[in-house]
């Protein structure tokens, strides 16, 4: 499908294009519990079984089959398509839910609680099923694939700053389960909206001998700044929970984290928004390694409202950063394997996340709140070192979405 987009005249152009308004409507339903699965199931399980330890726990097994499942279930989706394997996959994630749910209501042994929720790991990596429509129906413009990878972002940033909260908020004003309940309704019909828009799905790619992306220059590079970045966000969070805690308000840690997810959000709009001309990932990398020191600094200074800034002006690097390095992975990326790819990516992030969360939670508990913040800026200087050693941060000119340059 041919567009005609230009970068200059921004959003309200790109969703001119027949079918991109249902899939996105769709795709954000659909998006929105992947912010509400871990907080809904945390309060639902700690509440019924008094185990803060059992809850992250079985979360954490959920995150680690979904970092080993994702790949496997992308890879289905770029053989046989979106609508084929995205539904059933979405079907298996939602009876998941369901039988944890109906775990925890029962009181089945704690094993099933592991086992229910390790079947959610099928869940399609949705925000990678979008980009790949949007990188088809744009694979001519990269101006307007620019704008559609921000908007993208941006959405990111937006769903896992609204999930938690209308999680928290169902689960505090109907049942504790009710917030499990609530996600998988939206996962499912979100999926069954954004599939049934059949007009600008991908068409399948037969397999060839493309290499795995994992084997394509510069990918493996790609990922370990994703890892490093996903170690960022784990850390930031659990150190930003711990230093709201011993400030007394511990139940404003949600809102300072929105905070920076806010951030992120505005700034992934308003790159978006402008031409990308020669702008670096490790320039991108750079400004974030730089932000991420504003928490630790305001931390210091033991004013939870100031870290509420910081973390603010912190997040603005994040979205940029994100919208480059994702761009080049799809560039870089087969073309037959573009799901696979960017499910790499959400592995890599997620396993970084559950590194991060292990270290931010050590450094919070043996030196200081405040301290750990270090935690979170070291993990953006690696980022930026990894970039640098193996030159992630440049590839040619024609590459990628037109902003990077060697």
């Amino acid at each position: 499908m041919p567009s005609v987009i230009s970068t200059t005249h921004g959003y309200r152009r790109l969703f001119r294009l027949p079918g991109t308004r249902a899939f996105t409507i769709g795709n954000l339903l659909a998006r929105l519990p992947m912010g509400m699965f871990s907080v809904s199931a945390v309060v639902m399980i700690a509440g019924s079984r008094g185990s803060y330890a059992l809850a992250g726990a079985v979360t954490a097994t959920g995150l680690a089959a979904t970092a080993l499942a994702g790949p496997w279930v992308a890879r289905l989706v770029d053989r046989h398509g979106q609508a084929r394997i995205a539904v059933p996959a979405t079907l298996a994630s939602v009876l998941g839910s369901l039988a944890l749910l109906l775990c925890v209501r029962y009181g089945a042994p704690d094993w099933t609680l592991f086992a229910a929720y390790a079947l959610t790991a099928t869940t399609p990596n949705i925000g990678g099923l979008s980009r790949a429509r949007w990188a088809h129906l744009l694979r001519d413009e990269p101006g307007a694939l620019h704008t559609a990878n921000s908007f993208e972002q941006a959405a990111d940033e937006l769903c896992f700053m609204l999930g938690p909260v209308l999680a928290s908020f169902v689960t505090g004003t109907f049942f504790p389960e009710a917030g499990t309940l609530t996600g998988a309704v939206l996962l499912l019909s979100g999926m069954v909206l954004f599939t049934a828009q059949r007009a600008t799905e991908p068409p399948p790619q037969a397999r060839t001998q493309a290499p795995s992306p994992l084997r394509s220059p510069g990918v493996p590079a790609l990922l370990a700044c994703f890892l490093a970045t996903g170690a960022m966000f784990g850390s930031m969070e659990v150190v930003t929970i711990a230093y709201a805690d011993a400030q007394g308000h511990r139940s404003a840690a949600g809102v300072v984290l929105a905070l920076q997810a806010a951030g992120s959000c505005a700034a992934g709009l308003a790159y978006g928004a402008l031409k990308p001309a020669r702008v670096r990932f490790s320039w991108c990398l750079g400004a974030m390694a730089v932000l991420m020191t504003l928490p630790w600094a305001a931390a210091t200074a033991g004013s939870l409202a100031v870290l509420a800034g910081a973390l603010l002006v912190a997040g603005m690097a994040t979205a940029p950063t994100m919208v480059t390095a994702m761009t080049l992975v799809q560039k870089r990326t087969p073309s037959d394997r573009l799901n696979e790819g960017m499910s790499l990516v959400v592995t890599a992030l997620l396993t970084g996340i559950a590194c991060g969360s292990a270290t931010g939670g050590w450094a919070a508990e043996h030196c200081t709140p405040a301290s750990a913040y270090a935690v979170p800026a070291v993990a953006a200087s690696l980022a930026l070192g990894l970039a640098s050693l193996t030159r992630a941060g440049g590839v040619p000119r024609d590459a990628a979405d037109g902003t990077a340059v060697p």
